[in-house]
């Protein structure tokens, strides 16, 4: 990781970590950058850049900021608006742009936002890229054999365009509705839509392939994304189908890269069961190529026991869909993802799509003619608590390295596994074991006792 940059992008509250000023810098070093390469390769038209948004009031402050920027620097600019990660991926690729930017903090409260890269390949930014663009915001860039203080602007007609692309929105929804399979009449489906991106899409797709949809959380005004709602609070979702009497639920985040379901009977789904039910039907199939689940380090143990029984293999990466995809790449496989629900299908996108994911859930269910609870009946999951603390300054940071040695020694006495990970800020310890009591005991008077 750089130092703006992050495995989910450069991530911070707006107007304070992250500003507009960062925004259109951004967009200087990118229109310019790519139009360098056009240049070098002996063509003349400006570079094509496409940017979406999630539904938090500082996106759109971000989105104008990035275009300024852009366009300054002679590139194009074309505006999905309020949109997914995943299509911004998809309309980069498939639309031979440049590369694509997408605006967004995901899960996180509506006060922090995010911009995260993606090459023309719809994959994350190389980190060469990244570091240009970090080396830029810290006016030091040496590229091309030279030193750039600054960078020169575009004038007269060779200033960049801004291109409203709805279009290409409309193309991803397309995308999705072809991926469905079986007709969905009949089945009752609730979504919850996090007050963010999916709020316009995940309904007109389930629409399409004609389920009855019930849908919450889908009135955005800047400030509720993720408040109380979506895949981080799928307590409203449960209530939701249950009270309704739906077949299946499903919730994603705010910008709709991961989704997590919930059954019948109001029972959660986690991204591990759904990587159990779909790896079990593509190896039934015949289709899980490799016959591997790629998984990270925090995946439930009952997971594995479950692949063992169903003679299924899995590989176990760092915490990140970045590292997860990085290594179906490299292996070939064809589904991988993580707990917290992003969930990548490399046969139909590069990156985690939580509407994706649903239609694919739907799929099982369809094809084999079973209930949610029923299909997730045989994965056993173990007592398991993640602690999250706001780490601030150093001294925090090496008392995490010191513990770290000690609690890996209990592993060799205990069924207990202990992972460390840091996401910008925020440090996370994971405890699983056979006994929920002392699960939670342990995780909890661990962070009171080292870090409050």
């Amino acid at each position: 990781m750089g130092k703006y940059f992050g495995t989910d992008g450069f991530r911070g509250e707006a107007g304070i970590t992250l500003t507009a000023d960062h925004a259109y810098k951004i967009g200087r070093l990118l229109g310019w950058y790519y139009n360098a390469l056009r240049e070098r390769n002996g063509d003349n038209n400006p570079a094509r850049i496409v940017i979406g948004k999630d539904a938090r009031r500082s996106s759109y402050m971000f989105e104008y900021s990035l275009v300024a920027g852009l366009t300054a620097s002679g590139a194009d600019a074309y505006l999905l608006h309020v949109t997914t990660t995943p299509s911004v991926a998809y309309i980069a690729r498939v639309d031979d742009f440049d590369c694509g930017i997408m605006i967004s903090a995901s899960h996180n409260p509506y006060y922090d936002n995010g911009i995260k890269l993606i090459d023309h390949y719809g994959e994350k930014m190389p980190e060469e890229t990244l570091l240009l663009v970090e080396d830029y915001i810290d006016g030091k860039l040496h590229v091309f054999d030279k030193d750039w203080p600054e960078l020169p602007f575009a004038h007269r007609e060779h200033i960049g365009c801004t291109v409203d692309y709805v279009a290409g929105r409309n193309r991803y929804i397309g995308y999705l509705i072809s991926l469905g399979v079986y007709s969905f009449k009949g089945v009752k489906v609730g979504l919850d839509c996090a007050n963010g991106s999916s709020w316009n899409i995940a309904k007109s797709v389930f629409d399409a392939l004609g389920a009855d949809t019930y849908v919450i959380n889908n009135q955005p005004n800047g400030l509720n994304i993720n408040n109380n709602a979506g895949s981080t609070h799928i307590e409203g979702l449960q209530k939701f189908v249950v009270e309704k009497g739906l077949d299946v639920g499903f919730a994603y985040d705010g910008d709709a890269d991961r989704c997590l379901c919930v059954d019948e009977k109001g029972n959660v789904i986690t991204g591990d069961h759904i990587l159990y039910i779909y790896g079990c039907y593509m190896k039934e199939r015949g289709k899980l190529l490799t016959n591997t689940v790629v998984t990270t380090v925090i995946s439930n143990f009952g997971l594995y026991k479950a692949f063992d029984e169903q003679g299924i293999g899995y590989a176990k990466t760092a915490v990140g869909d970045k590292y997860v995809y990085e290594y179906m790449a490299k292996n070939g496989c064809r589904i991988g993802g993580e707990q917290s629900g992003h969930i990548i299908f490399s046969k139909y996108a590069s990156t985690g799509d939580g509407i994706l994911t649903s239609l694919k859930m739907m799929e099982v269910m369809l094809a084999k003619k079973k209930s949610m609870s029923e299909l997730a009946t045989p994965l056993k999951i173990y007592p398991q608590v993640l602690e999250n603390v706001r780490v601030t300054d150093k001294k925090q940071r090496r008392m995490i390295r010191l513990c770290r040695s000690q609690l890996q020694r209990w592993q060799k006495h205990w069924a207990i596994l202990v992972e460390f990970w840091c996401v910008s800020p925020v440090q996370s310890l994971l405890f699983v074991s056979w006994w929920k009591l002392l699960t939670t005991m342990l995780a909890r008077s661990m962070w009171m006792k080292w870090f409050m």
